[in-house]
């Protein structure tokens, strides 16, 4: 064997043991959960409305950016605007900073500057409560929160810690620490 046979064999020799290397490396580089942390989708400036087993309108949904997990198909939403029709179909508006909703829709997590605010159909008073954290149940008609609420009404404040809601039939309950400030309004 000449000196240039030896040689290319060895050049290969060393190709395949670098390129095996640099396939092998390559391969562990990459996390195995990296692709579990994917989104399946990502949506911008949107608007989705969800509908009960009905067919009616259940939800709707307005927002700038969600992205749906791919793990658990749970989805992470930027500036929610939720509308809950309530049982004459006019619309309770809540909004927060963040939010969530699990995979199958029946939890939304609401989070920082939650804004919650009565249908204005005119026959409903306005009714408004903030508090940093709101969880919402919407086959049940159920909005829920262990934090500090306060609420207004035409002629009434109240505050206090924890709050249930039913959606759809606009009773609502402060928990504990409630505080009422009754404002008369004038007569027209």
């Amino acid at each position: 064997m000449n000196w240039r046979t030896l040689l290319g064999i060895g050049l290969a020799a060393a190709a395949l043991a670098s390129g095996w290397s640099a396939w092998h490396h390559r391969k562990a580089a990459v996390p195995v959960a990296a692709d579990s942390l994917r989104s399946d989708y990502v949506l911008s400036d949107f608007e989705i409305v969800a509908l009960d087993k009905q067919g009616k309108e259940s939800t709707t949904l307005r927002a700038p950016s969600m992205e749906r997990s791919r793990a658990d198909e749970s989805m992470t939403i930027t500036r929610p605007l939720f509308l809950l029709p309530d049982a004459a179909g006019h619309h309770w508006q809540l909004q927060s900073d963040t939010g969530w909703v699990s995979a199958k829709g029946e939890e939304m997590r609401l989070r920082g500057n939650v804004a919650g605010d009565s249908p204005s159909d005119g026959k409903t008073p306005p009714t408004t409560f903030r508090t940093d954290a709101l969880d919402v149940f919407p086959e049940q008609n159920l909005a829920r929160t262990d934090g500090q609420v306060t609420m207004t009404r035409p002629g009434l404040h109240q505050s206090g810690v924890g709050f249930r809601a039913n959606l759809k039939s606009g009773q609502y309950s402060l928990l504990s620490q409630v505080k009422t400030r009754y404002e008369p309004t004038a007569a027209r």
